[in-house]
């Protein structure tokens, strides 16, 4: 394999998954882009590559010797950056959340099936080992037809970001929906393999834009039906890293996963549990994030999240916002139609 790939972004998170990138037999960073003088500056020594302060600079000087890019800057950026990517002919994986705007999701995704280029989104979950055997639990029908979730997430995180840019809506689209919390509502449409059907939600914010306390009401469409879910996030936690749990019930059982353990209780069968076995840490999630990544350009291997995950998880928290705003439902499939029906 030989892969030429730039990153845009390449602060903490971008610097991070470079480094990743960089230990892959057969891909080459050809090139960064990057706000950040230091960032551009620490690129540049650790991978003897150019960085260059604006992405459009980047493709100027290294389009034609580029083959994918991967995107880890703010949220709102996200959409001008993949599309100009896509337009170059490139393959994009961008992080989570993909985009801010249910349109220019769409956009996204028709844009990468027109210049039949691969696009992913790097939603690490798919390649976690627990959430992994929940979706293959549910999937075996091992708890029969799902009709009910429960499901919470917390962590420190607006003592954390106060003064960063992901408080800042102009840059992150919102607070903790949009941040963690976009993991979330991936990992339960994701495990449950369903499509958000409606919301309900209350909403407390710290500060104009940012949402730090959500309680959220939705039904979900799966393959045995309707499932009612409801799901709590809090960016005023006391622990940094996410404390999340989770709880599914089916029509023959129950199963709920928190920390490193899986217990599954099912009809006229022993309770039991089980601890969670793999590699779970950051680094190996990249890594195999990246790894998809680089074998579906390669066609060896179908992409584990595609731009169609992304679509849906950002009309459901688009629909999360505006059902608090509304103090009413919202029907989160109708976004979708409207936003493919203003691309057509």
């Amino acid at each position: 394999m030989d892969l030429p790939l730039a990153m845009i972004g390449v602060g903490g998170l971008g610097y991070l998954q470079a480094k990743t990138f960089s230990r892959i037999d057969g891909v080459r960073l050809v090139a960064a882009a990057d706000v950040s003088a230091d960032a551009r500056r620490v690129f540049e020594e650790t991978f003897g590559a150019p960085a260059y302060e604006h992405y459009r600079q980047l493709f100027h000087e290294h389009s034609g010797d580029l083959t994918a890019v991967a995107i880890v800057t703010p949220h709102t950026l996200h959409y001008e950056q993949a599309k100009a990517a896509i337009e170059q002919g490139l393959h994009v994986l961008v992080e989570k959340p993909m985009v801010t705007d249910v349109a220019d999701a769409v956009d996204l995704v028709e844009s990468a099936a027109a210049n039949d280029v691969v696009f992913q989104v790097g939603y690490q979950r798919h390649f976690h080992p627990a959430f992994r055997e929940i979706r293959r639990v549910i999937t075996d029908g091992r708890i029969g037809d799902l009709h009910t979730v429960n499901a919470y997430l917390g962590q420190d995180w607006i003592d954390l970001h106060r003064d960063a840019w992901r408080t800042d809506p102009s840059l992150s689209g919102g607070g903790q929906l949009y941040d963690t919390g976009s993991h979330l509502f991936d990992a339960l449409l994701w495990t449950t393999d369903a499509e958000p059907s409606s919301v309900t939600a209350q909403i407390e914010f710290a500060e104009p834009g940012v949402d730090v306390n959500s309680a959220i009401s939705m039904e979900l469409e799966g393959a045995g039906g309707s499932i009612v879910a409801s799901v709590g996030l809090t960016g005023d936690g006391v622990e940094v890293d996410p404390y999340e749990g989770y709880v599914y019930w089916g029509d023959e059982g129950r199963l709920s996963f928190g920390g490193d353990e899986i217990t599954v209780a099912e009809k006229d069968a022993p309770v039991y549990t089980t601890q969670v076995s793999g590699d779970a840490d950051f680094e190996m999630l990249n890594r195999r994030k990246i790894e998809n990544f680089a074998a579906t350009i390669e066609g060896t291997a179908d992409p584990a999240v595609p731009g169609e995950v992304g679509v849906s998880v950002t009309a459901l928290t688009e629909a999360v916002y505006e059902a608090a705003d509304s103090d009413s439902p919202v029907d989160v499939q109708p976004l979708i139609e409207r936003a493919t029906g203003k691309r057509a």
